[in-house]
């Protein structure tokens, strides 16, 4: 479908769904499921379920947070600062010392610091976690440490070992995420390079992880790379292109998500000037896919002259304006934690709008829009998932919210 035809769709969705009360009306069935059983308001239908309105409880005040997470099948709660340091949430603040703090590494802020941590699939067992972040320099760096033996609430900082080193010519369009995919290889979202319209095109170069989703093994380094490169990656026998390249064609995807549930990845690419997007594609459409940047702003054309190959195009599922309020997206993902009413819907927020809105993916299009009032925060920088399927947001101003109700 055209990307313009597209984008017109998903805001006509968007806008009737902030007009709606989202606790009047049941969420959207996506295609080909069973509609859920009703259940009285308040009560609950299964074991933990949450049937009230969404709401926010706060678990803390940190500093700069940018990112919230757990181990695989752990209940301890990480939050990033962007500052340099990853602390346990305990009690409505930061555990000392530090699960790691590594603020002489950092260079902060802006839209540089450390962005995310991922723990390896096996942490358990391997104690192996990864820090995305931008160095003094202003550079990307992701590093691997292990957890001291003699304390599970601390990484070793002796164990350092730098996986991945990306130069970055501007300061701003870092991306920074960084997360293991379904089938266990570590991904990482980076911007086009900075500066604006992205003048050197790395987006669409394949010869730069600039403008990327790169996807790594960190546990099996080859020849002079401290990581192997996955089989299955789509670009590894393309003569000039980086056999790390998962898929291209990005602006600056800041946050990015797979649904727990199937593997469906989404990410939210920050915009220009006029359109913020969101993007979906099914596992099978993941890999090569192509976002469309610079070519393409969202739904709209942004370089007429520009020609790509558009034969792995993934149109947006959803855009709206840059406008109004809003200034960047701040992509979520798929709600499988306990709150009834949102389970199975994408959750996205801006961060200068800063209120939750989610939709369903039906027949690869944005349906049943919602905005959802009580679930607000300034300066909206990231949202983030425990081991327990509970979904988090966190405020550049310090606060991290838990998604709850009653």
């Amino acid at each position: 479908m055209n990307r313009r035809l597209v984008g017109l769709i998903a805001v006509l969705a968007l806008l009737a769904g902030c007009q709606q009360d989202p606790s009047a009306d049941p969420p959207v069935t996506p295609a080909g499921q069973a509609p859920p059983a009703p259940s009285p308001a308040g009560g609950s239908t299964q074991a933990g379920e949450l049937t009230g309105a969404p709401r926010l409880q706060s678990i803390g005040e940190f500093n700069r947070p940018t990112f919230v997470t757990s181990p695989p099948d752990d209940p301890r709660i990480f939050v990033v600062e962007q500052d340099g340091r990853v602390v346990q949430a305990v009690d409505g603040g930061a555990r000392t010392p530090a699960f790691m703090d590594i603020r002489n590494r950092v260079g902060c802020c802006g839209e540089r610091g450390l962005f995310s941590i991922a723990f390896a699939p096996d942490y358990a067992e391997s104690g192996l976690a990864y820090l995305s972040y931008t160095n003094t320099q202003g550079d990307s760096r992701i590093d691997e440490y292990k957890v001291d033996p003699d304390n599970p609430d601390r990484l070793d900082p002796e164990t350092r070992r730098q996986i991945l080193a990306v130069d970055q010519p501007f300061s701003n369009h870092n991306g920074g995420l960084i997360a293991f995919d379904p089938t266990g290889m570590l991904m990482a979202g980076f911007g086009d390079g900075g500066s604006s319209g992205d003048p050197e095109n790395r987006a669409q170069d394949l010869g730069t992880l600039l403008g990327k989703m790169v996807r790594i093994d960190p546990r099996r380094p080859s020849g002079n790379r401290p990581y192997g490169i996955p089989d299955d990656n789509p670009f590894v026998e393309r003569s000039g292109a980086r056999p790390e390249i998962w898929a291209y064609g990005l602006r600056n995807p800041w946050r990015w998500s797979f649904d727990p549930e199937n593997g469906d990845f989404y990410v939210a690419d920050v915009g220009q000037n006029s359109v913020e997007e969101i993007s979906f594609a099914a596992p099978d459409d993941q890999a090569g896919a192509n976002y469309g940047w610079r070519r393409y702003e969202g739904d709209e054309v942004f370089r007429e002259r520009d020609r790509i190959d558009e034969s792995r195009l993934v149109d947006p599922v959803l855009t709206y304006p840059n406008s109004s309020g809003n200034c960047s997206v701040t992509g979520g993902g798929v709600y499988r934690g306990p709150v009834a009413q949102l389970r199975g819907m994408y959750l996205f927020a801006d961060y200068c709008g800063g209120v939750v809105r989610g939709f369903r993916v039906e027949s690869s299009r944005a349906a049943g829009a919602q905005t959802f009032d009580a679930l607000n925060a300034s300066n909206l920088s990231s949202f983030g998932v425990d081991s327990a399927g509970e979904m988090y947001i966190t405020s550049l101003g310090g606060n991290v919210y838990r998604i709850t109700a009653d």
